[in-house]
């Protein structure tokens, strides 16, 4: 079957889940905060879509002046439905997070953190999750020699697998996942590192492929083949149709008749609609891989609340994606011009996930 020959019932559906997500921006709830606390990192990966360096110029935010933030918007938002995650470079590389998370608590907001697992010892879990930790994601890309070459570091694979294995045990107290960024170098690696993660115990399992921005964009040999890339969402597919593990596609890119079937849900973009972020300089955006052409206002000069309500329009009014090979294309009002985060500085379109599996199909048949 062809990505794009889809069903008139999954058709249908999608036309519902369009009305959803108009009533959904129009609302723009904000549901999910990030913080991107520091662009310090203690590891060097090959496909860093922020660019971080273990050293940078650029101070972490004061952790007071991020609290700040949060004491704003409380009067607008209800805590208890409101996510905060901290997110980097590496969270782990600041020594106050406890302190951050005890204030989180305090004022009853969920928090989460997103870590290369290199620095998670079992001392800093039991710390963490004594401090209010409610949610931890953390990357492993591959079987250890491979995970090691990307990331960098001999110890990367070893100390972010044990961590695995501790929180895996753990989802009483926390929700937990694993992320694995999908490159050529370890694609054929999936089967293994799936049974892999369901010995370890891992429930949740989310996969994506490499964005073509920041320190990625000089490793091109990491970017998935076209046939790869279509055989990736076999892959999903497939295992999730197994039960033995919860493996979902990321949050990027419509994928024809894969949509619903990869995923939990059908693709959304939910960058400026429901997820909001502060910048390590005090940005105001979505999400923290976004372009500094997306930045909405600074904390240091605006109020978080009055940007999320009287800006965002370029998320939450995706006319102008419809250009290049966007401009004609039929499946538009479901994908609305992809993640956010594949766009570059002008606004165009990186690559297309539906064209790719397209290209891919091709490839398999000739």
């Amino acid at each position: 079957m062809s990505i794009t020959d889809i069903s008139i019932r999954k058709k249908l559906a999608l036309k519902l889940f369009q009305k959803y997500k108009a009533n959904e921006t129009a609302r723009h709830q904000l549901s999910y905060l990030m913080w991107e606390c520091t662009l310090r990192c203690n590891l060097g990966c090959k496909h860093c879509g922020s660019d971080c360096r273990k050293s940078m110029t650029q101070k972490d935010m004061p952790l007071a002046d991020f609290l700040g933030v949060i004491d704003s918007i409380t009067p607008h938002v209800d805590p208890h439905k409101t996510m905060i995650v901290i997110t980097g470079g590496e969270p782990l590389m600041r020594a106050d997070l406890e302190k951050c998370g005890r204030e989180l608590y305090k004022r009853e907001y969920p928090w989460g953190i997103v870590s290369n697992g290199l620095a998670m010892t079992a001392e800093r879990i039991d710390s963490l999750v004594a401090s209010g930790l409610r949610s931890v994601t953390i990357s492993l890309d591959g079987l250890e020699e491979s995970h090691n070459i990307m990331r960098g570091h001999p110890q990367s694979f070893r100390n972010a697998f044990n961590a695995i294995k501790i929180l895996a045990k753990m989802t009483d107290e926390i929700v937990f996942d694993v992320v694995t960024c999908v490159s050529a170098r370890t694609f054929e690696q999936l089967p293994a590192l799936k049974e892999m993660l369901i010995e370890a115990g891992v429930k949740q399992w989310r996969i994506f492929t490499i964005f073509p921005i920041g320190r990625a964009t000089r490793h091109q040999d990491l970017q998935l083949q076209p046939k790869e890339f279509k055989a990736l969402f076999d892959f999903i597919r497939q295992t999730r149709l197994e039960g033995r593990i919860d493996l979902r596609y990321g949050c990027e890119g419509f994928l024809g008749n894969y949509e619903g079937e990869v995923r939990d849900s059908f693709f959304f973009c939910r960058a400026g609609i429901n997820i909001g972020s502060v910048l390590v300089d005090g940005s105001i955006s979505a999400c923290p891989n976004l372009r500094s052409n997306f930045i909405q206002g600074n904390i240091y000069k605006d109020n978080f609340m009055d940007v999320w309500n009287k800006r965002y329009q370029p998320f939450r009014d995706r006319t102008w994606a419809k250009q290049g090979e966007c401009a004609d294309c039929k499946y538009f009002k479901s994908c609305q011009g992809n993640g956010m985060h594949l766009h570059d500085e002008e606004g165009k379109l990186l690559f297309c996930h539906l064209e790719r599996i397209k290209e891919g199909e091709a490839s398999v048949s000739s």
